[in-house]
């Protein structure tokens, strides 16, 4: 493994491949607590590094009594740290204890109630003996037998063991996942295990990390010059102004246009980036490389891949220009990381990949510097309001690497393009008008592979789709749908119908996140 750094860290969550496990990392920051998410192969090397006061241990798709089922270091047990285990975690926690954990029949996926049989520190002041809550269940497996020392202090009708405590060793399991939104307690429960069982105080800020990351970027760069990549989205933003606060005038900002931007995206970029910085800025119009490239293309991840590429074959252009430069700057966010790849030594599923996470060709012969890689979105937002960033940018919504190419299912052409761009640009400038904009976590549309009969004009037409899709959310893992009100879908509906030529049908998206992504590719 990597040589660790020394240095406290408060919380250490513990990887074993599930999906969520930054939610949980997330919510313990949400509660003022810092935390980062290690391996489970190397937590008695983190322990000794980071001085943690809490562990928590995240669910995963393995089966706790399997062979090769991934575990910790028993010795983690005796080191009297307060520990949490979630969904596979707590199996865990009973396997190595010498309970037994087995295949259920009766799996539970999806909204369940759990049921308070013992009074418990980790549910203080939140729920009472005999009292229900509702809790999210993902499972096919279950405690059947606690190990000795360790009480059950809550069910569901369909097993008899959601949560269990051991308050000699200060250890607690949770059968659900209190770090989803669907589990109403759930961060008060964590809450709870912090401050109660674990007695850490809040003391984690954002003004903090950007104190520390501009002290940490000054130093690393010295004398040497910074290339970063802006689309003008909040994330390349923020890092922009981030490092410019840092090291000034030797920071050099490209924008690529790669013809797959929102209507005139680049005209805004360009301006907004003026204002808010007094770094270089390379202006490049790449449109005709990138439209050739994906020319045929359907599959989405060729059209990623293609376009990651060819992103990287533009800065390796242009950083040769660039005098002094050692540095490429990313705005690789943490949700990015666990959909694209596993966590060092975890086991979770790829759902997509990102063109900018993964690092970067030798030949390009640039160090990489990713200063928000550990932030959500929300917290990417709070230290763009600390740079003083203006509400335009803090508060856009989120826009792909790849652009409109994954919200244009099949064959890429410039005509659909066109018609992507002023479908799109009508549905943003109706939020905005109507004061939905910012209440909202991501909107945009997504022009279907989809022709139907229609009529206009008193004529026959035969036309494509549109989609729109808005959201609401927190941090990207999970969203559920935006409810607009009727007159306003019929509003949109009419204006994409009447001023879009080409498109004779407007769809709803009403899918949340999970089943479904946030982008349709």
């Amino acid at each position: 493994m990597k040589v660790l750094e020394k240095k406290h860290i408060p919380v250490l969550v513990v990887d074993f491949g599930s999906q969520t496990t930054q939610l949980i990392l997330r919510r313990v920051r949400d509660l003022g607590v810092y935390c980062e998410v290690v391996s489970h192969k190397d937590i008695l090397q983190c322990i000794k590094y980071y001085s943690p006061k809490a562990i928590i241990f995240s669910g995963g798709p393995a089966s706790a009594f399997k062979k090769n089922a991934p575990k910790v270091n028993k010795k983690v047990y005796e080191l009297n740290i307060p520990i949490l285990g979630i969904c596979y975690g707590m199996q865990l926690i009973c396997e190595q204890h010498n309970g037994e954990v087995r295949e259920t029949n009766t799996r539970e996926f999806g909204k369940a109630n759990i049921r308070v049989l013992k009074n418990d520190p980790i549910f203080k002041k939140i729920l009472k003996l005999g009292q229900k809550s509702q809790v999210w269940m993902s499972h096919g497996d279950e405690v059947n037998k606690v190990p000795k020392g360790f009480d059950i202090i809550a069910n569901t009708e369909s097993i008899k063991v959601a949560a269990i405590s051991n308050k000699k060793k200060n250890i607690y399991g949770l059968q659900f996942h209190p770090e989803v939104v669907q589990s109403i307690k759930g961060k008060s429960l964590i809450k709870n295990f912090l401050f109660q069982a674990s007695k850490i105080k809040p003391l984690w800020k954002i003004d903090d990390f950007l104190d520390k990351q501009v002290s940490i970027i000054k130093n690393l760069v010295g004398e040497d010059e910074v290339i970063c990549g802006l689309s003008g989205g909040v994330d390349s933003s923020v890092v922009a102004a981030l490092i410019n606060k840092a090291i000034g005038k030797k920071l050099t900002c490209i924008f690529v246009n790669h013809g797959l931007l929102r209507k005139d995206e680049d005209k805004e970029v360009l301006r907004d980036f003026k204002k808010y910085t007094n770094a270089k800025i390379v202006y490049i119009n790449a449109k005709k490389v990138f439209l050739d490239k994906l020319k045929g293309v359907e599959d989405p991840e060729k059209k990623r891949k293609i376009i990651g590429k060819e992103f990287i074959k533009v800065f390796e252009r242009e950083a040769k220009k660039i005098k002094n430069a050692k540095y490429l700057a990313q705005g690789t966010l943490y949700p990015d990381v666990i959909e694209s790849k596993s966590i060092e030594g975890s086991k979770s599923k790829i759902i997509k990949s990102h063109h900018n996470v993964g690092g970067l060709p030798k030949k390009l012969n640039l160090k990489l510097i990713e200063p928000l890689r550990e932030l959500f979105k929300d917290e990417v937002r709070s230290l763009g309001a600390s740079l003083s960033l203006p509400k335009n940018i803090i508060n856009r919504h989120p826009f792909p690497g790849p652009g409109l190419a994954i919200r244009i299912p099949g064959i890429i052409t410039e005509k659909k393009i066109n018609i992507l761009k002023n479908a799109d640009a009508i549905f943003i400038e109706e939020l905005k008008r109507n004061k939905l904009y910012e209440k909202i976590w991501q909107a945009f549309c997504v022009l279907l592979p989809i022709k139907s009969v229609g009529v206009m004009g008193d004529s026959r037409s035969y036309e494509l789709t549109i989609s729109i899709r808005a959201i609401t959310s927190k941090d990207g893992m999970t969203a559920e749908i935006f409810c607009f009100n009727e007159s306003f879908l019929k509003k949109i509906s009419g204006r994409i119908v009447g001023e879009v030529k080409g498109v004779n049908r407007v769809l709803y998206d009403i899918t949340s996140k999970p089943p479904a992504t946030i982008e349709w590719e």
